[in-house]
């Protein structure tokens, strides 16, 4: 499958990656769905990268971490964006007695933090965003897992050799 590796020189970059990915991600059109696991140690900027990718969909508000509710719901024009964050989960069971399937549908996308506490439970990803802390900025490794996701890196792919510098992370 598909991968692409960038540098993000900083927290601006980071959420300017964020951005891109969500532009594709809004451009594939989301008629299936689609599914994203962030990983990274604490601190790596997987909410921050979720913040660049609400803003692509029009979210200019604050983006906080969902760790205590699990999730955080925003509807944005059609689409539907659920933010999770699973690190305080203690069983995946718990995810089905709130009823995670209804939030991967059609017209969505699914910001999974912490995915490896909800094995079992959760879809498998369309796309894996891997952040890792690179001197004082970090490594963004991206891999598609399905063919929705080979779609979104190919328009990300395109999205940045149209915009050039404005989508420069810092690579």
């Amino acid at each position: 499958m598909g991968e692409l590796k960038l540098h993000l020189a900083d927290e601006a970059a980071t959420v300017a990656g964020g951005e891109v990915l969500g532009r594709a991600c809004l451009a594939s059109g989301l008629q299936q769905g689609l599914t994203l696991y962030l990983n990274g140690q604490l601190g790596a900027g997987k909410t921050t990268f979720c913040r660049g990718v609400l803003r692509a969909f029009g979210h200019n508000g604050a983006v906080k971490s969902p760790t205590y509710t699990l999730v955080e719901p925003y509807e944005l024009g059609a689409q539907r964006i659920y933010h999770f964050d699973l690190y305080r989960l203690g069983d995946a069971e718990e995810l089905e007695f709130m009823g995670v399937r209804d939030y991967f549908v059609a017209h969505s996308l699914a910001l999974v933090e912490w995915p490896e506490r909800g094995a079992g439970v959760l879809p498998q990803p369309d796309l894996q965003v891997e952040l890792g802390v690179r001197d004082n900025g970090r490594l963004l490794y991206l891999t598609a897992h399905s063919k929705q996701g080979e779609r979104v890196m190919g328009l990300l792919g395109k999205l940045r050799r149209e915009h050039g510098k404005e989508l420069d992370t810092g690579q």
